[in-house]
């Protein structure tokens, strides 16, 4: 029986979503063009030999339009042969690509196969597919007439699951005051280090540098400072900017193959795609993805929870990944040991492919047999992945 492996995973560091953020300067094509060359040159893939790229964007617009999957591949110098697609699953996007990869190879469609993700969100802003259009066009008339007409609005629905976990602001903050101790201590002890392709960059001065380590994270946060902060999505509510994953540039990509064609290559690879599900949930609340998906993934793979040495819970928002560790009982030192979108940064369509960067290096330098990774989805979705050690 065929199976799916990481061979490997890399990311570029992640910068600031605005003119003037370290990436800021580099097309969402040439930064996804960046990592696939990495991702090549570290493990002596031959392109030739990729069956596909499947690649995941949520802003599909502008100089995000029209297939990033396919021109990254160009753009990386790679032979025409090889292939290219550009899927959206909103914030899980190159989560499902990694899935559909996975799936690829398992199925005998593919040998060798590249997931990964960018989003560029200094050049081409959230909400660009919506801009000029009437209020409620990207979803249309039936979906408007089941849902009262309901705006759908992640803000607002990151406020009601804080509501029905009863999160205080107190308790966010510290989360996110945590989410960027973690994410400093990850830097200052190089754990980053062998997931991250360096990218070298102009500034405003016109002097090239090199960029290698995630520009969002904030030293010395306080729960007193973030206190201080506006709640914009209800007055006098738990929600802030400071709670909040940040606007950000990035790309990462994971090569999978099977164990078969692993060692025909002389590939050690680092862990099994064990498990992966989907799910949707209401598209009001939209955030609460996770917890189902968990569920789901936990009793498709027969394990328990506490077999799960780190996950990954993508933090949209504090009360996101907070309301989903109260609800699962999960371990709060094992959730984003490393830090997550609040401290790291969140572009949206590299996110997911990020965080499985991340994870299954985390689980090769500390031994973690099982990691598990989940992230809400617009529109009331969510992914979530099980893998396992090799």
């Amino acid at each position: 029986m065929r199976d799916a492996v990481i061979v490997d995973a890399v990311r570029t560091p992640v910068g600031k979503g605005k003119p003037g953020g370290a990436l800021s300067g580099i097309h969402p094509v040439d930064l996804s063009a960046h990592v696939l060359r990495a991702l090549a040159e570290r493990n002596g893939l031959d392109p030739v030999t990729v069956d596909d790229v499947i690649w995941g964007c949520v802003s599909q617009v502008g100089e995000q339009g029209g297939g990033v999957g396919r021109y990254s591949v160009l753009a990386a110098g790679w032979p025409e042969s090889v292939p290219g697609l550009t899927i959206d699953r909103q914030c899980g996007s190159s989560q499902q690509a990694v899935h559909q990869a996975a799936a690829g190879v398992i199925a005998g469609q593919y040998d060798i196969a590249i997931a990964g993700g960018v989003e560029s969100m200094s050049r081409v802003p959230m909400g660009s597919t919506r801009a000029g259009g009437a209020f409620g066009a990207p979803y249309g008339p039936l979906v408007g007439e089941r849902y009262d007409h309901y705006k759908f609005n992640q803000g607002i629905g990151a406020e009601m699951i804080a509501d029905e976990f009863g999160l205080s602001r107190q308790e966010l903050d510290q989360h996110a005051v945590d989410s960027h101790e973690r994410a400093g201590r990850a830097i200052d002890e190089g754990r980053f280090k062998g997931q991250i392709t360096p990218v070298t960059v102009t500034d405003s001065d016109g002097d090239e540098r090199v960029f290698d380590t995630d520009e969002g994270v904030r030293r010395g946060s306080t729960v007193e400072k973030l206190g201080q902060l506006k709640t914009p999505f209800k007055e006098n509510g738990v929600v802030s900017a400071g709670n909040a994953s940040q606007i950000s540039d990035g790309s990462a990509a994971l090569l999978i193959t099977t164990s078969e064609v692993a060692e025909r290559n002389g590939w050690t690879p680092i862990a099994r795609f064990h498990t992966g599900v989907v799910t949707g949930v209401d598209p009001i609340t939209m955030l609460k993805g996770p917890i189902p998906a968990t569920a789901k993934v936990l009793r498709r793979s027969g394990l328990s929870l506490d077999e799960i040495g780190a996950y990954e819970i993508n933090e949209a928002f504090a009360s996101v990944s907070l309301g989903w560790q109260r609800q699962t009982g999960a371990d709060y030192e094992r959730m984003n040991p490393n830090g997550g979108a609040m401290a790291l940064g969140h572009p949206l369509g590299g996110s997911g492919a990020r965080l499985m960067t991340t994870l299954v290096h985390h689980m090769k330098d500390n031994g973690i047999r099982y990691g598990l990774q989940s992230m809400c989805e617009g529109g009331g979705m969510a992914n979530a992945t099980v893998l396992e050690l090799l």
